[in-house]
């Protein structure tokens, strides 16, 4: 397991995933959010941790409301790597009305160790939220939170198509959001350092009084006629 998370946060998301492509490792199609979640808060920077997972429920009266599913999740989470990240797939009908956390529920994510929360619905009390610096990433924002309740804790989810397992490691910034899997550390920094190394080539080129477009057709092994 990763757990060099100051390193992953001297890295922006698009070049993890243009590193992760070079290792060859899954599908360059797979392990990231769609446009429909969005960072709410950029300001703050880059989120690393640890998945904390749990599946939720928000519009309808299909099972009782009732605190022991929030209590589950809350001893989950302590008991899991940190930093974490909160994970809540909405499995209900009506995912556009649906709000999974407030500024209570972030207050206690943050006292039990979690820096931030990822969900395929919508999220809540945003200036709150915002001063207790909790990374939020969503569809949105809703104003209500209906009748939410915690169903299951720490299963596989899905997050508008991008699987997530408890304790996957996470990494989202303004970008957008990704899933890093399970490589050597090592691996992963020369991926990027070669990453970063040929982009600033292309760049440096690109910006040079130099630049042709046969240039850089002959740069990067291309014909050019």
């Amino acid at each position: 397991m990763i757990t060099d998370l100051e390193y992953l946060k001297t890295v922006d998301t698009p070049t993890l995933s243009n590193a992760i492509e070079l290792l060859k490792v899954r599908r360059r199609s797979e392990g990231f959010t769609p446009l429909g979640v969005r960072c709410l808060f950029p300001e703050f920077g880059r989120m690393a941790g640890y998945a904390v997972t749990a599946q939720v429920e928000t519009m309808t009266e299909a099972t009782p409301g009732d605190v022991a599913g929030h209590i589950e999740l809350y001893k989950l989470l302590e008991s899991a790597p940190k930093p974490a990240i909160i994970v809540l797939q909405e499995i209900g009908g009506f995912g556009d009305y649906a709000a999974h956390c407030g500024e209570v529920m972030a207050t206690f994510f943050t006292r039990l160790g979690a820096i931030g929360l990822l969900s395929d619905c919508a999220v809540r009390d945003i200036p709150e939220v915002r001063a207790l610096g909790f990374h939020y990433f969503s569809r949105g924002v809703c104003a209500s939170h209906a009748y939410f309740r915690v169903i299951r804790c720490g299963l596989p989810v899905t997050i508008c198509g991008m699987p997530v397992r408890q304790g996957d490691l996470l990494h989202g910034d303004e970008n957008g959001l990704l899933s890093i899997p399970d490589v050597p550390l090592e691996e992963l920094k020369q991926a990027v350092d070669q990453i970063r190394s040929s982009e600033k080539k292309i760049m440096d080129y690109a910006k040079s009084p130099e630049f042709t477009l046969a240039g850089f057709a002959a740069m990067v092994g291309k014909k050019y006629s």
